[in-house]
């Protein structure tokens, strides 16, 4: 005789398994809203908690990166499929510099890019980031001329494996990760410089939106 427990039970492997094999056909990373959306309404942080766990220390892993949940292969495993994937092309050091302003000082305007920088910044160097699906643009400043204001995006984050902004790493880290090279440490310094107290409060502050 089936008990009320053991209905319990199955729902949740159902749940379970509804919920592992959308994150495996999805596309692109989706959010815990996104997949209960997608499941009909069911309540799936829970369900989303148990799969990572479950994959925890696998060949593949589940991760939750800018509040987006995806499959990813195990970072100690990385090595492995190295020669399966396209290499990646290295920044130029102007690209460098200004996905280093916009990671830290977003959202931010071409023109605030600049002021940073002290020097002009090509379209195409925006162009490359957003292209690499790194950089995003976030709406306008809601001041004379509206420029449009950028911002990095999930994609940035899980290609450097943070969970958010806060994660982000300081210079000697990201020297050492040889993002920064050859940007000069003196401009690199400067670009990082300011107010880094106010990241948590830009995080929840939702982006202006374009008309």
């Amino acid at each position: 005789m089936t008990t009320p427990e053991d209905q319990d039970d199955r729902a949740q492997d159902d749940l379970l398994r509804a919920v592992e094999a959308t994150l495996f056909a999805a596309e692109e990373p989706m959010t815990a809203e996104a997949i209960s959306t997608h499941l009909g309404g069911a309540e799936v942080r829970e369900a989303l908690r148990e799969l990572a766990a479950h994959y925890e220390g696998r060949g593949v892993e589940l991760v939750e990166r800018g509040r987006r949940w995806h499959f990813q292969t195990a970072p100690d495993l990385a090595h492995l499929l190295r020669r399966e994937r396209e290499e990646v092309r290295r920044l130029s050091r102007a690209a460098t510099e200004v996905l280093a302003i916009i990671a830290y000082h977003e959202p931010v305007s071409r023109a605030e890019i600049e002021s940073i920088r002290g020097v002009q910044t090509a379209k195409g160097t925006l162009d490359v980031l957003m292209e690499a699906g790194w950089v995003r643009a976030a709406g306008r400043r809601e001041v004379p001329g509206r420029p449009v204001i950028y911002a990095t995006t999930p994609d940035f984050l899980a290609h450097f494996g943070l969970k958010s902004r806060k994660e982000l790493p300081g210079i000697d880290e990201l020297r050492a990760a040889g993002l920064l090279d050859p940007v000069d440490d003196e401009m690199v310094a400067m670009e990082l410089a300011g107010d880094q107290q106010s990241e948590a409060s830009d995080e929840e502050t939702p982006p202006e939106t374009a008309d």
